[in-house]
């Protein structure tokens, strides 16, 4: 009977941990969405959320940390996506093209709310170094390095070419969300094209 008294109360305090960090992210997606990142204040985060302002504080310091969350959720929704790509292509090309067809379809959607793209106003780099982002990165690395080792891909950095993906990919995919209409299929070609046969390969592409 103790046992159970003291393990029921964990666990809900756990859940309310969870809950509350979420209603945070929902709050700041849609005030950074109405606002744009730098007019927004933790001020303006906290009334979209039931919470009171001093419990914000226990789960971020600074509207800076809460737009890292946000990216960080992302990565981790969007790994599974990737590597689905990494599985499903038939060749090299085909991986790099439907990766970033799958990024780029992502982006548009995680990325719209109530008519406004949040990542046009990004505010600063988004940080590579937490774990999800990590992870994403391994992710691509790994695919490039396979590709390599089966003489799928020419022997390049694998380290610097993951890296040059992913930094491509956020640069164009922001490009692209500031443009009307947003052509997924154009950006992914020549992203794709400029990869594996530089400028050439671009221009070939569009």
């Amino acid at each position: 009977m103790s046992e159970t008294a003291d393990i029921e109360p964990i666990g809900k305090r756990e859940k309310t941990k969870v809950a509350n960090r979420q209603a945070i992210l929902v709050a700041a997606r849609a005030v950074f969405a109405e606002l744009g990142y730098e007019a927004a204040t933790v001020r303006d985060i906290i009334r979209g959320t039931d919470l009171a302002s001093g419990t914000f504080y226990n789960y971020f310091k600074s509207k800076e940390e809460v737009f890292d969350a946000l990216a960080d959720d992302g990565a981790r929704r969007f790994r599974p996506i990737l590597r689905m790509a990494r599985e499903n292509a038939e060749s090299f090309e085909d991986y790099l093209h439907s990766a970033f067809v799958a990024y780029l379809h992502f982006i548009v959607q995680d990325n719209q709310l109530e008519g406004r793209p949040i990542q046009e106003r990004r505010p600063h780099i988004i940080r590579m170094d937490t774990p999800e982002m990590v992870a994403v990165y391994q992710e691509v690395r790994q695919s490039l390095e396979d590709a390599i080792a089966h003489g799928d891909a020419p022997r390049v950095d694998a380290d610097y070419l993951a890296c040059a993906c992913i930094g491509i990919a956020q640069e164009v995919g922001s490009a692209m969300l500031r443009r009307s209409p947003q052509d997924i299929d154009a950006a992914a070609n020549f992203v794709t094209g400029l990869l594996l046969k530089g400028l050439e390969g671009a221009a070939q592409k569009t």
